[in-house]
């Protein structure tokens, strides 16, 4: 479903010229959940971004669907069916929950079927349904109404750029446990989450390690996942959430 061929990206600072992804190539296959991992500063949002078309590489193809989206813009990414949940979720002041799932749908989809989608992400959708999308809200909250967005959306490829930063325990395990139930029904879909976290990984069908801008480890969670756990050179943090 989504293929990267030889991606580079570099940006310009005060020091000079910096490649922070360099020839990176992988697949995506449909109906599977990839998660990215990798050591702070490795280039993993980055990359996220750049799937998402938020930013574009400066070397390299991407594809979706064997279309090349490679300089495409982030609302015709989306038109084909492109899902981006960014690390921190946007605040909409003003706009209710349903509002926003409505607009994520792009159609006034009825009350009970975007209750459905709050449901699904855990919340109970009478005390959410109506609230405002603003800093009222908690960010274990925000995350989950972000990712019934994306649900209510119905994204053939959804992409998730660390799920889990800024929230508490409780929220995390919620978390995972939409995440189990989006794996266990993914159906003509794909789902890439930005992770370091052992849990996230431990429910991947595949994981790609990305370090210093390079994919240093990809395969079957099976064959990937025994490697990094305990050793910090390899993912910087595979561990719970201690907060």
């Amino acid at each position: 479903m989504l293929e990267l061929k030889n991606v580079s990206f570099g940006v310009d600072d005060t020091e000079g010229a910096k490649e922070i992804i360099r020839d990176i190539s992988f697949e995506v296959p449909t109906n599977k959940m990839v998660v990215i991992t990798g050591p702070n500063g490795g280039g993993k949002s980055t990359l996220a971004k750049l799937i998402a078309g938020i930013e574009w590489p400066s070397e390299g193809k991407i594809f979706f669907e064997g279309q090349d989206i490679t300089y495409m813009p982030v609302t015709e990414r989306a038109n084909l069916g492109i899902g981006y949940a960014f690390q921190t979720p946007v605040k909409f002041k003003g706009i209710q929950v349903l509002d926003l799932l409505r607009i994520a749908s792009g159609k006034k989809i009825p009350l009970a079927e975007a209750c459905e989608y709050l449901s699904a992400v855990g919340l109970c959708a009478k005390d959410y349904i109506g609230r405002e999308v603003n800093a009222s809200l908690s960010g274990g909250e925000l995350k989950r109404i972000e990712i019934a967005t994306v649900l209510a959306k119905g994204s053939k490829l959804s992409i998730f750029d660390e799920p889990e930063a800024g929230i508490d325990l409780w929220s995390f395990q919620n978390l995972i446990e939409v995440f189990e139930k989006m794996r266990a029904h993914i159906e003509d879909s794909s789902i890439v989450i930005i992770s370091h976290q052992e849990r996230i990984l431990n429910i991947a069908d595949e994981i790609i390690v990305l370090k210093d801008g390079k994919v240093t480890a990809k395969g079957p969670k099976e064959e990937i996942l025994p490697g990094l756990i305990g050793t910090s050179s390899a993912v910087g943090a595979c561990r719970m959430i201690e907060q």
